[in-house]
C-alpha cells in the first residue's frame, strides 16, 4: 500500500516506466485492504506565529489511478481533532475551500502556502482543512504539540516540538559555473552551527511571491558539521514536474525577489522528509524502497513543528 497526501497528489507525482520483455505478463495483485488515515499537518513559531492545521486525507492502492475530478473523494470528513500544547487544548474546525468567506480562504490560502502546496484557489476539487480559526493557539519555541483525531471510531495521536532557531548567517549571489546565460545567479549561504545539540534543517524559497517551494532535497541534519562555520549553495525551490535543465537547475534570475524560509525542525520531521524525498528522487524499476517514516500512531503522514525565519533578498 502506497499512500497519497495531498501534497503527493499534486506536487510529488513520479515518472512511470514501460517495460517490455519476452515474458509472460505480469498483473500485480491490487490491495484492497482498507485505506489508511492519511495527515499532514503543521505549526510554525518564529517571524511568525501561525496556528495549528491539518489537511486528512485516504491513502490509496498503488495502481489506483488518480481522478482530479473526484478530488473530494480523498479527504476525511467530520473528525473530531485537538492540539494540545502542556496548558491549553484548542479544537480545530474543518473548513472546507467552497463554503468559506474572503477572510477565511486568506487564512487558509496563507497557511497552505507555507506548506508549498500553493494557492488552494488553483487546485481543483473542495479542499477541506481543520484549522484554528480563531487563533487561540499559535506556535511557541520550546513548546510541545499533541494532536489527537477522532475519527471513524480510530483515534490518532501525534506530537512535534518547536526547536530553538539557527539562523543563516550571510547570503551572496554568484556568477555559476559554466556557459550559462549571464542572468543566472547561484545563491550560496553560510551557517554557523551550534556545537553540541541536534539540529535538524529545513529550506523552502518563494520567487516574486509565489508559493514557498521546499528544495529538492530540502532537509538537512549537522552530523558532519555540528559546531562548525559552514559555506553551501541554496538552490531554488523548484516543482517536481520543472522544465528546468539540469544545468540552470536552482539557479536565480537576476532582478528577482527571493524569500527563503529556512526552518529548525524536530528529529521525526526530518526524518519524515528525508525518506519521502529520497524516494521521490529515487524512483523507477530498480531503485531500492526506503520506507517512509511517520510520526503519527494509527495513521500514516506528519505532524511537525517549523522553528522559520525569513530572508527577503534581490538577486543582484
Amino acid at each position: 500500500m502506497k499512500y497519497f497526501s495531498i501534497k503527493s497528489i499534486l506536487i510529488l507525482l513520479g515518472p512511470c516506466f514501460l517495460l517490455l520483455a519476452c515474458e509472460e505478463e505480469f498483473i500485480p495483485e491490487v490491495n484492497s485492504d482498507p485505506q489508511d488515515i492519511v495527515v499532514e499537518g503543521y505549526i510554525e513559531a518564529g517571524d511568525f506565529n501561525l496556528p495549528p492545521y491539518v489537511i486528512l486525507t485516504r491513502s490509496q492502492p498503488f495502481f489506483t489511478a488518480i481522478n482530479f475530478g473526484t478530488l473530494d473523494d480523498f479527504f476525511v470528513h467530520d473528525a473530531f481533532i485537538t492540539v494540545f500544547d502542556g496548558d491549553n487544548t484548542v479544537v480545530l474546525e474543518e473548513l472546507c475551500w467552497n463554503d468559506l468567506d474572503e477572510e477565511q480562504k486568506e487564512l487558509i490560502n496563507v497557511l497552505i502556502n507555507q506548506s508549498g502546496i500553493g494557492g488552494l484557489d488553483s487546485i481543483p476539487g473542495n479542499v477541506c482543512v481543520y484549522v484554528d480559526f480563531d487563533l487561540e493557539m499559535t506556535g511557541e519555541i520550546g513548546k510541545s504539540y499533541d494532536l489527537r483525531i477522532e475519527v471513524e471510531d480510530k483515534v490518532l495521536r501525534a506530537s512535534t516540538t518547536l526547536q530553538n532557531r539557527v539562523p543563516l548567517d550571510s547570503f551572496e549571489f554568484i556568477i555559476p559555473e559554466g556557459n550559462l546565460p549571464d542572468t543566472l545567479r547561484e545563491l550560496r549561504v553560510v551557517l554557523r552551527d551550534v556545537p553540541g545539540e541536534l539540529n535538524y534543517y529545513r529550506y523552502f524559497t518563494s520567487i516574486n511571491g509565489d508559493r514557498f517551494i521546499p528544495g529538492f532535497n530540502s532537509v538537512i541534519d549537522d552530523a558532519l558539521f555540528d559546531g562548525q562555520e559552514f559555506e553551501f549553495p541554496l538552490p531554488k525551490g523548484e516543482p517536481r514536474n520543472t522544465s528546468a535543465g539540469p544545468t540552470t537547475f536552482g539557479l536565480y534570475t537576476l532582478g528577482d525577489t527571493v524569500v527563503v524560509r529556512w526552518t529548525n525542525i524536530d528529529q521525526d520531521n526530518f526524518n519524515f522528509w528525508n525518506t519521502l524525498e529520497f524516494n521521490a528522487i529515487n524512483q523507477g524499476p530498480f531503485s531500492s524502497y526506503t520506507r517512509v517514516e511517520s510520526n503519527v500512531e494509527g495513521g500514516i503522514g506528519i505532524w511537525g513543528g517549523y522553528a522559520a525565519y525569513y530572508y527577503p533578498l534581490l538577486v543582484e
